[in-house]
C-alpha cells in the first residue's frame, strides 16, 4: 500500500478520469434495433442517436417504454463524451479519505464540494455525487478494458437523501455488454440488464438490447 503522505489524489483521479473510454471528437452517432424486455412483454423498435445525443425511438407506441429506452441511450452517451479534465475539475481539490484494498477513497473540496470518488488500478470504482438535489452513489464491480480506456460493465446505483444521507430509492444492479462496431474502436452498448426489488421485495429484471448497430455518417 502506498505511503499515505505520498498520495496525490488529484493526480490519481486525473489518470483514472483520462483512462475512461470515450468516443472520439468526430463521432457522429449510431443507429440500430432496440428491444425492451420486462416480465413476458417484449417491445421492438428502431433508434437513432445523433451527434447531439438526443435519442429518437421509432416503432414503439408505449410512451413510457420509449422514455425508458431513450434514457438508457442518453445516459450511456453522455459518459462517452470526451471532456478535458481541467475543464471539468480545475476548481476542485481531491483530499484523501483512506487507502484500502478497494482503492484510494477521496473527497472533493471546491466547486463540487462533498463529492467522493474511489480509484483502483486506474479505474473509478466508486462515485458519490450530488446531482440535481439528490446524491447518486455508484459502486463498480467490474470493468471492460477496451484497450482504449475502461468501461463499467457491472455496477450498482442508488439515490441517497442529501439531508438524512440514507437511501431513498431502490438499489439498481446493472450488467452492461459492449460491442466494437468499427475498425476505429467505436464501442457501443449492446445490452443492459437492470435488476431491482419491487415494492413486494420481489426481484424484477428489465433488459434492453441494442442490435444491428451501425455508425451514422
Amino acid at each position: 500500500m502506498e505511503n499515505l503522505r505520498e498520495i496525490n489524489c488529484k493526480e490519481i483521479f486525473r489518470k483514472a478520469y483520462e483512462n475512461r473510454y470515450t468516443w472520439k471528437n468526430d463521432f457522429n452517432g449510431y443507429q440500430g434495433k432496440c428491444t425492451f424486455i420486462h416480465k413476458n412483454n417484449i417491445h421492438e423498435g428502431k433508434f437513432f442517436l445523433g451527434k447531439d445525443f438526443k435519442p429518437n425511438i421509432q416503432k414503439i407506441d408505449d410512451e413510457n417504454i420509449v422514455k425508458s429506452i431513450a434514457s438508457q441511450l442518453f445516459e450511456v452517451s453522455i459518459h462517452r463524451v470526451r471532456r478535458d479534465f481541467l475543464s471539468i475539475h480545475s476548481e476542485n481539490n481531491f483530499n484523501l479519505i483512506k487507502s484500502s484494498e478497494n482503492g484510494i477513497e477521496m473527497k472533493v473540496s471546491g466547486k463540487n464540494d462533498g463529492d467522493k470518488y474511489r480509484v483502483k488500478d486506474l479505474g473509478i470504482n466508486m462515485v458519490y455525487r450530488k446531482i440535481h438535489g439528490t446524491i447518486i452513489e455508484i459502486f463498480v464491480e467490474d470493468f471492460l478494458n477496451t484497450g482504449d480506456g475502461l468501461l463499467s460493465k457491472k455496477y450498482t446505483s442508488q439515490q441517497v437523501d442529501p439531508n438524512t444521507l440514507k437511501p431513498n430509492s431502490q438499489k439498481l444492479e446493472y450488467i452492461d455488454e459492449f460491442i466494437n462496431i468499427s475498425t476505429n474502436d467505436d464501442w457501443i452498448l449492446n445490452s443492459r440488464t437492470i435488476k431491482y426489488l419491487n415494492d413486494n421485495k420481489e426481484e424484477e429484471i428489465q433488459k434492453f438490447l441494442f442490435e444491428e448497430l451501425s455508425l451514422l455518417n
